[in-house]
C-alpha cells in the first residue's frame, strides 16, 4: 500500500472534512459543467454528496478532474457520450471536479500529480485503485481522450472488482 493510499483510507480523513462539509448543499445539485460531460445521462455529483452516497451505499467511485480551459478535457467530454460508458456509469458514484473551483479536492486526490483530465477509480472508503489505471506509465490516470475503449475497459474492470463474487464476469 502506498503512502497516498494509507493517507486516504477513509472518506472522513481530516483533509477531506473541510471541503466535504463546505460543499454540502441543502439538496444535491449537479456540479458546474456537468451538462458538457453528458450530465443528461450520467448522474454527476459534487464531491460532498458523492462521498456521502458512496459511504452510505458502498458503491465505488469514478472521480473525474477537469478544467474549463483544458483542450484535452474538451476532447475527453465526447468519450462520456458513448452508450457503453453511460451504461457502466450506473455501477459507480460519479463525481465531477473542476480543479479551478475545487483546488482542495484536486490536491487531495493527486496520487501522481494534478494534471487534467484525470480519472480516478476509488473504493467506497476513498482508496484510489492504482490497479485500475490507464496505459501511460507517466500519467496513469489520464485515459484515451479520443475513444471510449480504454475507459469502458477500466469501468468493467472496476465494476468486476467491486461486484459480489456471484456477479463477477469470467474476465476477472
Amino acid at each position: 500500500m502506498t503512502g497516498f493510499s494509507r493517507s486516504m483510507r477513509s472518506w472522513t480523513a481530516a483533509v477531506l472534512a473541510g471541503f466535504v462539509l463546505a460543499s454540502a448543499p441543502a439538496s444535491a445539485q449537479k456540479p458546474g459543467m456537468a451538462d458538457l460531460w453528458n450530465g443528461a445521462e450520467i448522474a454527476w455529483q459534487e464531491i460532498g454528496p458523492g462521498v456521502r452516497e458512496s459511504t452510505r451505499t458502498g458503491k465505488p467511485v469514478i472521480m473525474l478532474f477537469h478544467a474549463s480551459w483544458c483542450p484535452s478535457c474538451r476532447r475527453y467530454r465526447e468519450v462520456w457520450k458513448d452508450p457503453g460508458v453511460v451504461e457502466q456509469s450506473r455501477n459507480f458514484v460519479m463525481i465531477l471536479v473542476d480543479v479551478d473551483k475545487d483546488p482542495d479536492a484536486n490536491g487531495a486526490f493527486s496520487p501522481d500529480g494534478t494534471y487534467v483530465p484525470r480519472t480516478l477509480f476509488l473504493d467506497s472508503e476513498g482508496n484510489v485503485q492504482s490497479d485500475v489505471a490507464g496505459a501511460d506509465p507517466q500519467y496513469p490516470h489520464s485515459l484515451d481522450i479520443s475513444a471510449p475503449d480504454e475507459l469502458r475497459s477500466l469501468m468493467q474492470k472496476a465494476a468486476n472488482k467491486f461486484a459480489p463474487k456471484e456477479k463477477r464476469t469470467s474476465n476477472d
